[in-house]
């Protein structure tokens, strides 16, 4: 294609779009019924899709309000909805990380609560408002999807289909995938993994791992402990410390902010058992961690999102089953210390204390593609890989 008939068809395109902007309106969130709106839209997006997991209002409402929000109380963002003859065919977030941009050098616009309609129109418009605010404010790039979080539910779903998620991992409709990069996203970092792990009687790589943390265990001054949740402030700066140097060598790591962490741990206090949150120590220093959370999906799946007052006795009648899914979020090993058998004598050790409080598999997610660690352990450990999710960067023109 010559410029000319490039020059030709961005017109063409534009007019296009200027045309269809008389039916679709992009309008920011002014008003409490418009925030209700714009939180309760993905049930116009998934209401039919049997493995979806409604995300909890309260929670939601919560990252979106500057005074309780973690994103927003140091950065900026700013919530669309976009309508069509009256109703609601899409939603969009604009964010900037201000600390996030000013560690890295970089001038990026996070974007999330991407959702909308089977129609990609309206997805280009809500994508296209997004940058609008984003050179406003002299931004260069799109990240995302994250829903204010970098952590719960991000990226859109590439592979996996057959299962609902575990908990903190997201869901996301086939046609997605196919408009982001029809519109020129490409993969920011490589994907983020989900492993399941089969606690069954008779799991050969079970048995192997045994038999290799055994050998761990007698050469090695390892020890592994659960968390000490009566002083719950040194176990967070444990937690913080390992993040920031066990994660350092990662493509496109987003550095932790102690405020993140603890808006991320505090709402697990008072559910996780203490015994299936592991650390490792080495002569007293921390040089491991391994946390195993009940898969609460398996609960809230039956909640609506507490959507209305008696959707809080269904939540509560399910969360007092135990989950057949312990959920491992993270695998926390410094570099220095991969070689030294660690992760294998961690992950012993949560098989068999899981196993012996009746959890049937483990979840392992969402490890990093670029983590060439994590996925080489889990395939090891016997783990089948069941769920892949992406997130996109788009420079913007």
């Amino acid at each position: 294609m010559s410029n000319l008939e490039r020059m030709q068809f961005i017109r063409e395109r534009m007019q296009f779009i200027r045309e269809r902007m008389q039916f679709i309106r992009v309008l920011p969130i002014r008003t409490a019924r418009e925030r209700r709106v714009f939180l309760t839209f993905p049930w116009r997006i998934y209401r039919d899709d049997p493995l979806w997991v409604p995300p909890l209002l309260p929670e939601r409402a919560k990252v979106m309000d500057p005074e309780r929000g973690a994103f927003i109380k140091r950065g900026e963002a700013e919530f669309f909805i976009a309508w069509r003859d009256g109703q609601p065919v899409g939603t969009i977030c604009a964010a900037e990380d201000k600390p996030t941009n000013a560690s890295r050098n970089m001038q990026e616009c996070v974007f999330g609560f991407f959702e909308y309609i089977e129609d990609y129109e309206v997805a280009e418009i809500l994508l296209r408002r997004v940058i609008q605010w984003a050179k406003r404010r002299d931004l260069n790039t799109l990240f995302g999807p994250f829903n204010l979080d970098y952590e719960d539910s991000y990226g859109v779903l590439i592979e996996g289909r057959d299962r609902p998620p575990a908990l903190m991992c997201g869901h996301t409709p086939p046609y997605y995938q196919d408009f982001m990069e029809r519109f020129g996203f490409e993969p920011a970092r490589g994907d983020n993994l989900a492993y399941a792990v089969d606690l069954g009687e008779d799991m050969p790589a079970l048995q192997r791992v045994s038999r290799l943390a055994e050998k761990v265990r007698q050469r090695k001054r390892i020890t592994v402990r659960g968390a000490d949740l009566a002083h719950w402030d040194d176990e967070v700066e444990r937690v913080l410390h390992l993040l920031i140097i066990a994660l350092a060598h990662l493509p496109d790591h987003i550095g932790w902010r102690r405020d993140s962490l603890e808006a991320l741990l505090t709402p697990f206090r008072d559910i996780v058992d203490p015994d299936l949150i592991l650390f490792a120590e080495i002569d007293g220093e921390t040089v491991g961690w391994f946390p195993g959370i009940p898969n609460l999906n398996e609960a809230f799946q039956h909640a609506n999102g507490l959507r209305y007052p008696w959707d809080y006795a269904k939540l509560w009648w399910h969360m007092r089953r135990q989950t057949e899914c312990l959920a491992i979020k993270s695998v926390l090993v410094p570099p220095e210390y991969w070689s030294t058998g660690v992760s294998v004598l961690l992950f012993d050790e949560m098989a068999k204390r899981a196993k012996a409080k009746g959890y049937k598999w483990l979840d392992l997610s969402l490890t990093s593609e670029d983590n060439p660690n994590t996925p080489i352990l889990a395939e090891h450990m016997g783990a089948e890989l069941y769920k892949r999710y992406r997130v996109y960067r788009l420079p913007i023109e």
